[in-house]
């Protein structure tokens, strides 16, 4: 097959639009009708409860216990970048019923599976399951290699057995998020001081980049990975898809091996005809996948990093020889017993405990989920998606075994591989969408100036970020 191109004026169909040399052309199917907002209520959440890990519970309290409250703006600034990129990124899907993954893949054949691939090396390492267990050995004691080695055998079982994976998913990071939306609460009434409450207004006044107490990589890595990073937002496709969105109602979800019901699976999407219908309905959808983002990934991911900041501020503020890892929150909890009583430290480790354990399960399904969607769109079309899921679902849980029970440190190399496929992929795929929403989408539903400069923008910011984390890594890496 050859690529396709429109002829002067309007294509004859919208499947006109699409490449063909690598994937066939989509179906032609209506949109179907949008629903009411609560139906659609979900991917937003299961985006910031996965992405709610170390930057809420780490990063921007640290940055607060050093320099106060005069970089919380950044996380706005960087829910606000995303929010821009997740959509365009919804958009393609809602429109197709297709991943971006496959969406790039039309115009390289590889581009997925060079995302997928930098996904998984990004995550390779168990990071989360061993600070969920290095939490719980606070609460209980014991060894944190056996618990977390439990805790990812635990997450191989969870999607394994659950009928539709993404229902599961669901459900679970909604309850993570309301027991940090819980911890918020509480804090609020018996942790954060009145003078912390007094200094929120610094957040505006005193805006800053602190730069040179935390070093410009800390900070922009900050700005820019505030609520996801990388492969996550991809997987914003995936889940919207498998919550009906739009095109996607028409495409199989994943589902158990064990408990659930295959259907058979198309590799590519279903596109409509801009007719005043079909306009009209995804006038509604746009409406809906927007406001669904803003209120729950935008809303959620800000008010956790403002609260957990203020929390680190009005306790552990000027505190000495605090580290911006695990033992943070160590530190914190010991302070929060001894401030507020046994209980609020207690209560803060399993919150943060059950936080970090949903983002764990998060990693991986979305990264085993961007695999599987590329292998079965463009190698291996006439496999069971859902089986190619499990399989990479359980060997990303065995080599985590692996690795604890070889009792390796995490290497530095996957430090710096962590470190660098997070802003290097964001920032190809940056471009990627521009390319594909602008030529491959109808005329009345490409983004639009403001859109477009969004991504321009994302597109500078996350690859100045990617040479400037490459080269401060590269000087660690060689002691430079």
């Amino acid at each position: 097959m050859t690529t396709t191109r429109p002829s002067a004026g309007r294509p004859a169909s919208v499947t006109d639009l699409f490449p063909t040399k690598y994937l066939p052309a989509p179906s032609v199917r209506d949109l179907p009708e949008a629903p009411g907002f609560r139906h659609v209520v979900g991917p937003g959440i299961i985006a910031a409860g996965v992405g709610m890990a170390s930057g809420e519970f780490i990063l921007y309290p640290y940055i607060a216990s050093q320099v106060g409250l005069v970089f919380v703006w950044a996380a706005f600034v960087g829910l606000a970048t995303q929010y821009f990129l997740n959509m365009e990124i919804e958009r393609y899907t809602l429109a197709t019923g297709e991943t971006a993954l496959t969406g790039f893949s039309r115009y390289w054949r590889h581009w997925g599976l060079v995302f997928a691939v930098l996904a998984y090396f990004a995550n390779i390492w168990p990071g989360w399951a061993t600070s969920s267990a290095t939490l719980v050995t606070y609460l209980f004691g014991g060894s944190v290699v056996p618990i977390a080695i439990g805790m990812l055998l635990l997450i191989g079982i969870t999607l394994t057995m659950a009928p539709v994976v993404y229902q599961a998913l669901e459900k679970i990071e909604m309850f993570k998020v309301v027991a940090v939306l819980v911890l918020i609460i509480v804090a609020c009434f018996f942790a954060i001081d009145a003078s912390a409450w007094a200094d929120v207004p610094d957040i505006v006044t005193e805006a800053g980049l602190p730069h040179e107490e935390l070093g410009f990589a800390l900070l922009l890595g900050a700005l820019a990975f505030a609520g996801a990073g990388g492969g996550q937002n991809l997987c914003q496709s995936n889940w919207i898809r498998d919550k009906r969105f739009g095109m996607g109602a028409y495409v199989p979800r994943i589902v158990s091996p064990v408990t659930g019901h295959p259907e058979a699976a198309p590799s590519t999407g279903y596109v409509f005809e801009p007719t005043p219908e079909n306009l009209g309905r995804w006038r509604r959808w746009w409406k809906l996948a927007n406001t669904e983002q803003l209120t729950t990934f935008v809303a959620i991911s800000f008010l956790t990093i403002l609260f957990t900041s203020l929390l680190a501020y009005s306790t552990v503020f000027g505190e000495e020889g605090l580290a911006s890892d695990i033992s943070f929150l160590e530190v914190e909890g010991n302070v929060l017993n001894d401030t507020v009583g046994g209980w609020f430290g207690t209560f803060f480790w399993v919150i943060g405990a059950i936080s970090l354990f949903a983002a764990a399960l998060g990693i991986v399904d979305y990264t085993s989920r961007l695999g599987a969607d590329v292998l079965k769109t463009a190698y291996l079309k006439n496999t069971n998606e859902s089986k190619i899921y499990f399989a990479l679902v359980w060997g990303l849980v065995a080599i985590g075994c692996i690795v604890l029970l070889a009792g390796l440190d995490q290497p530095l190399v996957l430090l710096v591989i962590a470190a660098v496929t997070g802003g290097l992929m964001m920032f190809i795929y940056s471009a990627l969408l521009l390319l594909v929403n602008r030529r491959v989408l109808p005329r009345e539903i490409r983004p639009g100036g403001v859109r477009v400069a969004a991504l321009v923008w994302s597109f500078l910011l996350f690859g100045f970020l990617s040479v400037l984390t490459f080269n401060e890594q590269l000087r660690t890496l060689f002691g430079g």
